[in-house]
C-alpha cells in the first residue's frame, strides 16, 4: 500500500485550487480513514477497485455516518484518484462508478425583516462597551446589507476604509467580486472606528474589526453575539450569522432581483446554488396564497 502522491495532491489543492485550511484538513482525515479501511481489507490503494469501493460505502453506512459526510469522503477519493490520473500515477480514466448516495440540497434558512430588526434592536440595548456594540452592529449590517460571509467581513482591513459606494471582496477560492454598499453600512463602520479605543494603523493590513484585546476578531465571537441577540429577541434557532446572508438574498429575490445578479453579489460559483433561494420564495408565495385566497381552504 502506498500514498506516494498524497502530499503532492494536498499541496495542489492548496496552491492551485485554493482550498481553505479547514477543507484540506477534512480531505486529509477522509483520506486517512480510507487508508485505514484499505489496510483492514489487506488491499492496495491503486488502482481503485469497484468491489472494494462498494464495501467501503457499506462500511460508512454501517457506522451510521450522515449522507453528507459519506458524499464528502467520496469526493475526497475522486479528487485523489483524478490527481493521480492527471499526473500519470495511474491509468484508469473511468471513475463514473465512484458515486456517493444522493444528498438532498438543504434549503437555506433565512430570517425575515421583522426578525432582523428585532435582533438589531436587541443589540442597541445590550450591555457592554459602546464601541463593541457598534463594531458588532457594523458587522451584522455587512452580512445583512451586503450579503457578505463572516469570513469576508472579518477579512476587511484598514486599507478598505473609508468605505464608498462599492466594496471589493475576496471570497471563496480567491475570487474577487464588487458589492454595492448602503450608506448606513459605511456610516456604521465609520462610527465604530471613531469609538474604537484600540490603536489602529490607517491604510494597512491590520484587521478592521478587533477584539477587546486588540486581536483580529474571530468568527466565533460573531456567532456568540448572534446567539445572545437571538435569545434576547426570542428568535428561531436557525438565526445565525449566515442566516443574515440568506435574508439578504431572499429579500432581493422577493423584490424582483435578477437571479444572475444575486449570484454575482453573493459570490456563488454556480447558479444552481443561488437557485435554492427560489424555493424559499415560492414557499412564501404559497403561504400567502393559502392564507389569503378565499378559495384556498375549500
Amino acid at each position: 500500500m502506498t500514498r506516494s502522491w498524497e502530499h503532492d495532491w494536498l499541496t495542489w489543492l492548496e496552491s492551485e485550487r485554493r482550498y481553505p485550511e479547514a477543507t484540506l484538513s477534512a480531505y486529509q482525515r477522509d483520506f486517512h480513514d480510507y487508508l485505514a479501511f484499505i489496510k483492514q481489507e489487506k488491499a492496495s490503494i491503486s488502482p481503485p477497485k469497484r468491489a472494494l469501493f462498494r464495501r467501503y460505502l457499506a462500511d460508512l453506512q454501517k457506522r451510521g455516518l450522515a449522507r453528507t459526510t459519506i458524499a464528502r469522503r467520496v469526493s475526497t477519493l475522486r479528487s485523489y484518484y483524478r490527481y493521480g490520473l492527471r499526473h500519470h500515477q495511474i491509468d484508469m480514466p473511468d471513475f463514473s462508478w465512484m458515486k456517493a448516495p444522493k444528498v438532498p440540497a438543504p434549503l437555506p434558512k433565512a430570517i425575515n425583516e421583522t426578525q432582523t430588526q428585532a435582533m438589531l434592536t436587541s443589540l442597541a440595548g445590550r450591555r457592554g462597551p459602546a464601541w463593541q456594540n457598534q463594531r458588532d452592529y457594523a458587522i451584522l449590517l455587512l452580512l445583512y446589507g451586503a450579503g457578505l460571509r463572516i469570513s469576508e467581513a472579518l477579512s476587511l482591513t484598514t486599507k478598505d476604509v473609508p468605505l464608498g459606494d462599492w466594496l471589493r471582496i475576496k471570497g471563496k477560492g480567491g475570487k474577487i467580486r464588487d458589492v454595492p454598499l448602503l450608506p448606513m453600512i459605511a456610516t456604521a463602520v465609520h462610527s465604530y472606528l471613531e469609538q474604537c479605543p484600540l490603536p489602529m494603523t490607517a491604510q494597512s493590513d491590520q484587521a478592521l474589526f478587533l477584539s477587546s484585546r486588540g486581536n483580529p476578531l474571530g468568527p466565533r465571537a460573531v456567532q456568540r453575539c448572534v446567539e445572545q441577540l437571538r435569545d434576547a429577541a426570542h428568535l428561531p434557532a436557525h438565526t445565525t450569522p449566515h442566516a443574515l446572508r440568506h435574508a439578504f438574498a431572499t429579500s432581493l429575490l422577493s423584490g424582483g432581483g435578477d437571479l444572475r445578479a444575486i449570484q454575482q453579489l453573493l459570490g456563488h460559483a454556480s447558479l444552481s446554488t443561488t437557485q435554492r433561494y427560489t424555493h424559499i420564495d415560492k414557499q412564501r408565495l404559497k403561504d400567502v396564497h393559502q392564507q389569503t385566497h378565499p378559495r384556498a381552504k375549500t
